[in-house]
């Protein structure tokens, strides 16, 4: 008997019993479906942060101060920096040239004075969120003589507040190129980033919602309302030095988690920079404002994987920089997410194991009820290997069926679940999850099932093959 002669039986035998082939098949289909869709996930997932590392984003990113590094610190995660140390054009040129840099952001820090609007929060909105406390910590920062006085949200005039406006109060306006945000570790909360270049437009941080008293979920309250920030400068030195601000009203756009540099404000590169002028222009005066030297406040590199953070952090400390970069977390979220990936991936092998079984018992039911069958196939001179090759035709063919089934239904399921993800992403303003198609994945389910069901009808196909012809005849 050939091989295609046992699959034309095969194929026969279960066209004959369509329904139980059809509920074996089901099983088949839906243990390859679980499994096909959790590793693709699972790989998805852990593909898509190596691909940040290898080609370079915020997860790789290393915070560069304009600081020289404490030698005993180099290898913490946190290093206290030492000596001042000036971040110029020259110094940026020449870290961004270092082999395994991917990208450079400056950034520019500027001391500023924030008026919050009075109400604080846009009560239109607020409305619809959940209930906030009405009142705020008291505040022991006091305005100076020249403040101007505070501005109101749009469309919320005469309306009465349920919260009352903290007082004005020093905070640092973080700038940055807002072009390149992607290579940054900014998440959107609320609202949307400010356009790059704009001088009116700011966004916050979780740590000016806690001055207003509200959580996360009330970040939509402060988007629409204006800030006055004034850039402090000193006239004059001795006992007795003058203050002025430089005041703009700008409109909070949105509210981000950001952890470019430390400050509650973010804004365009070029409204910091306009600001840390001002400031820069005035003399030291009694000390009570710190008049910046270095152009950039830091530097924000990305490098090339991060394998290679370790190596860039050791270049820039050798050119005399203080630096920081959360490679440690970021190795142990490897290790995590392996984890993850094979905890999935044995969830989904037990259930094609259970289906597995039940080709077993569909074969075993099978034997029993062709007992006389098989003593006539034997009687014609069927060997044990041609009644064995039989069976095991039905096993590979319901296992190839289901898991063709299987693969599909698994990637479907992997299609929604990415679509579903991709718009939890877009709401963060973090960049969508591509899920690709998985070829490997998909044609491993299909393989793995056929195989795995061949092993399931090994059983079976031996206790038919080693069945006497005589005891089949005499059985039915």
């Amino acid at each position: 008997m050939t091989w295609r002669d046992a699959l034309a039986l095969a194929v026969t035998s279960l066209r004959r019993r369509t329904g139980r082939s059809v509920l074996t098949v089901a099983a088949v289909a839906l243990a390859a479906t679980l499994l096909t869709a959790l590793v693709t996930i699972a790989g998805t997932a852990r593909t898509k942060v190596l691909d940040e590392l290898s080609q370079g984003g915020p997860l790789a990113g290393i915070k560069v101060a304009a600081a020289a590094p404490d030698p005993s610190q180099i290898d913490n995660d946190n290093a206290r920096p030492g000596a001042p140390r000036d971040l110029d054009e020259a110094a940026r040129q020449r870290i961004e040239n270092l082999d395994g840099v991917a990208s450079i952001v400056p950034v520019v820090s500027s001391q500023m004075l924030v008026v919050p609007p009075d109400p604080p929060v846009r009560q239109d909105v607020l409305a619809t969120l959940p209930p906030v406390a009405t009142t705020l910590p008291p505040s022991t920062t006091q305005p100076p003589v020249n403040s101007p006085p505070s501005t109101g949200s749009p469309g919320t005039a005469g309306a009465p507040s349920p919260l009352r406006a903290p007082d004005p109060f020093p905070e640092s306006l973080v700038g940055v190129d807002l072009g390149r945000s992607a290579k940054l570790p900014i998440t959107v909360l609320a609202g949307r980033l400010p356009v790059n270049h704009a001088v009116n437009e700011v966004a916050v941080t979780q740590g000016y919602l806690s001055r207003l008293g509200l959580t996360k979920k009330q970040a939509p309250a402060v988007v629409g309302t204006e800030l006055m920030l004034g850039a402090p400068r000193v006239f004059g030195s001795g006992p007795r030095p003058r203050f002025r601000g430089r005041w703009m009203r700008t409109t909070i756009v949105g509210v981000v988690a950001q952890e470019t540099a430390p400050g509650q404000l973010l804004a365009p590169l070029e409204q910091s920079q306009a600001a840390r002028d001002w400031t820069a222009a005035g003399t030291d005066g009694d000390g009570r404002i710190e008049i910046p030297t270095s152009p950039y406040s830091g530097l924000f590199v990305v490098a090339r994987g991060l394998d290679r953070v370790s190596e860039v952090r050791a270049e820039i400390t050798d050119l005399g920089y203080s630096t920081s970069a959360p490679e440690n977390l970021l190795a142990s979220v490897q290790r995590y997410l392996r984890v993850v990936e094979i905890v999935l991936g044995g969830i989904g092998l037990i259930a094609v194991v259970i289906a597995s079984l039940g080709i077993t018992n569909t074969l075993l039911a099978a034997v029993r009820e062709r007992r006389r069958e098989i003593g006539v196939l034997k009687a014609i001179g069927a060997r044990d290997g041609d009644v064995a090759r039989v069976f095991l035709c039905e096993a590979a063919a319901l296992g190839a069926v289901g898991g063709v089934l299987g693969a599909a239904g698994g990637y479907a399921i992997s299609l929604a679940m990415s679509a579903v993800v991709n718009g939890y992403l877009a709401d963060q303003g973090l960049v969508g999850v591509a899920l690709g198609f998985p070829v490997l994945i998909l044609t491993g389910a299909v393989v793995g099932s056929t195989v795995l069901a061949l092993v399931a009808g090994t059983f079976p196909a031996r206790r038919a093959a080693k069945l006497p012809a005589r005891e089949a005849m005499e059985g039915m």
